[in-house]
């Protein structure tokens, strides 16, 4: 698996685990809410891994939002909820390979 579907699967993971109603709250806590700029650090990663493997980035991009409002305690459960699943569904999707914009040379076939 490539470097992109595999950081998906962790940040996709981390959510799911940060979405948890009590145990996420307490790690957040705990942390000192040092586990939500870690977390933003690793969706910006994933991020520029699925910008240049061709991968969907929304869940990264909602990644960022989630981690910057986590904070907020019903909002960020919901929001850790809502990113695991979209991370989840980006993980499971195949490669787009881009197809060239140009027609084929004529002869080539």
């Amino acid at each position: 698996m490539k470097a992109a579907g595999t950081m998906l699967l962790v940040t996709a993971i981390i959510e799911a685990i940060l979405g948890i109603p009590l145990l996420g709250g307490s790690i957040v806590i705990l942390s000192g809410y040092t586990v939500l700029f870690a977390t933003l650090v690793l969706h910006i990663v994933t991020l520029v891994f699925c910008s240049q493997h061709n991968k969907p980035v929304v869940g990264s991009v909602l990644g960022i939002i989630t981690s910057v409002l986590a904070w907020i305690p019903i909002l960020g459960m919901i929001m850790h909820l809502a990113t695991a699943a979209i991370l989840f569904w980006a993980a499971s999707k195949k490669d787009n390979y881009p197809t060239s914009p140009y027609p084929p040379a004529p002869g080539s076939f």
